[in-house]
């Protein structure tokens, strides 16, 4: 996901987002336990956009409070 996607969504669904990043997150990385999976850079990935959705959310905080 780009960051201009991002920028995009609203707060409720930047929440929503992270909540269903995470749990695939999870998912991946126990699926990739018990058998490796083709593509690894799927877990980077992953963990990346999580990463960019909870940092605009930190910056949308800091807006609102500011």
């Amino acid at each position: 996901m780009k960051n201009s996607e991002i920028r995009e969504l609203t707060t409720q669904e930047i929440v929503e987002k992270i909540a269903e990043g995470k749990a695939q997150l999870v998912k991946m990385r126990l699926n990739h336990a018990i058998t490796p999976l083709d593509n690894t850079n799927q877990i980077t990935n992953s963990r990346r956009d999580v990463a960019r959705l909870l940092t605009e959310l930190s910056v949308r905080v800091k807006k609102q409070n500011a």
